[in-house]
């Protein structure tokens, strides 16, 4: 790979994993492009901090691929770097029989993912040895699943970045590109930059850049909020790791559940509600061109038809704090609501949709001439990082000189 002027449009984890590959390899001058003032400010900077195994997805698929990669290299990187990396495991319950198929169903896929060390409880005393204020009937138990930070993560990547000679320009919002004589110019408030080949790493705003170069309009990105309680410190003793409902299949969301932070915060959620801003972290925050943009797009009714009931509920949750409470009760029965004692974050998922209403599910790579532009990269996307760039890398890059 000849050393070439690449320019990465976003500085959440994923683009900055891609800087940093490309930079250490000597692959070419490299620059990121991030419109906040600081690295990880969106998807990166407000998620759980949940390293995954690779229970949930479909074997095969990328997502399955490059999480089972990628956990083992932000294990490594972060025991490299001296970052905290907590392995404090994860119980998937099934509350009552009803949900034993589904539950069998994740075990199943657990297997084929070769999760590491998966196990299969059906004895409630030993359910209870792993957390003994759960209810259910099974479970299946990873316990390398981890806790971390991922914003320190993209800190201490850009680090890397910058000793190989790398650039990463913060307020730097790219509102043009132009593909001109076989190179890119991209355009930003303070200025120009022209580059042999750009990746798009934009997360929430990755279809509004994607098209910016021409690309096919789908899918389009549908922001979704997920918003947490905080666990009261004093009542921390009623987790000891993490503890998630079997995931509905028909639905991308896994439903409320209890996550014990790298810090040993607790939080419980998220749920999901339609934002109504691309980075509407609170139902105060509202963009009526997102909004309408929303609203106008093909798939916007079908979808609505599929989902509105479970849309009902999930805003209902958000609004009453009673009803959000008797989800996470049915779990843990000895929740108290004052347990509840603060929403402290939020955090909005890109989720992307097609024409027809569907949502997809995979990590999905576009290529318009010299630009590569990642098109869906939800959870387990932090956790995948480092694979994705090296897997962006060794499939589109090559393609972007033709």
């Amino acid at each position: 790979m000849s050393a070439d002027r690449i320019g990465i449009i976003g500085g959440g984890i994923v683009g900055v994993a891609l800087a940093r590959e490309l930079a250490m390899t000597g692959a070419g001058e490299v620059t990121v492009l991030e419109k906040e003032a600081r690295l990880a400010a969106h998807q990166t900077g407000h998620n759980s901090g949940v390293v995954h195994a690779g229970l949930y997805y479909k074997p095969g698929s990328l997502k399955a691929t490059l999480c089972a990669a990628g956990r083992v290299s932000i294990r490594e990187f972060c025991e490299e770097k001296g970052l905290p990396y907590r392995e404090v495991g994860k119980l998937v319950v099934a509350v009552d029989e009803t949900e034993l198929p589904a539950l069998a169903e994740i075990e199943r896929r657990s297997i084929e993912n070769r999760v590491p060390d998966l196990v299969r409880i059906d004895d409630v005393d030993r359910l209870r040895e792993i957390e003994p204020h759960v209810a259910g009937v099974a479970a299946v138990h990873s316990p390398h699943t981890a806790s971390v930070d991922y914003a320190a993560i993209t800190e201490a990547m850009a680090q890397d970045v910058r000793a190989a000679g790398g650039h990463i320009l913060l307020h730097s919002e790219v509102t043009g590109i132009h593909l001109e004589n076989g190179a890119v110019r991209v355009v930003t408030p303070s200025g120009e930059h022209v580059f042999d080949r750009v990746i798009a790493c934009a997360g929430l705003q990755s279809d509004v850049v994607a098209q910016l170069v021409g690309a096919d309009p789908s899918p389009k990105i549908l922001p979704f909020r997920g918003e947490y309680w905080e666990l009261a410190p004093e009542r921390g003793d009623l987790v000891r790791g993490m503890i998630y409902p079997v995931p509905d299949p028909r639905f991308p969301f896994l439903g409320v559940h209890f996550t014990r932070g790298v810090y040993d915060d607790i939080h419980v959620g998220p749920n999901a509600v339609p934002a109504l801003a691309r980075e509407g972290y609170g139902w105060l925050r509202i963009s009526p061109k997102d909004t309408m943009a929303s609203l106008r797009w093909p798939g916007a009714w079908p979808l609505a038809k599929q989902h509105w009931r479970m849309g009902v509920d999930e805003i209902s949750g958000s609004l009453i704090k009673p009803l959000y409470y008797r989800k996470a009760r049915r779990f843990i029965p000895e929740l108290r609501m004052s347990d509840l004692t603060a929403k402290t974050s939020a955090g909005v998922r890109a989720q992307a949709w097609g024409r027809a209403g569907e949502l997809l599910d995979d990590f999905a790579v576009d290529q318009v001439g010299p630009v590569t532009v990642l098109r869906n990269a939800p959870s387990p996307a932090a956790t995948s990082s480092i694979a994705i760039a090296q897997y962006v890398i060794e499939h589109y890059l090559s393609r972007a000189r033709a």
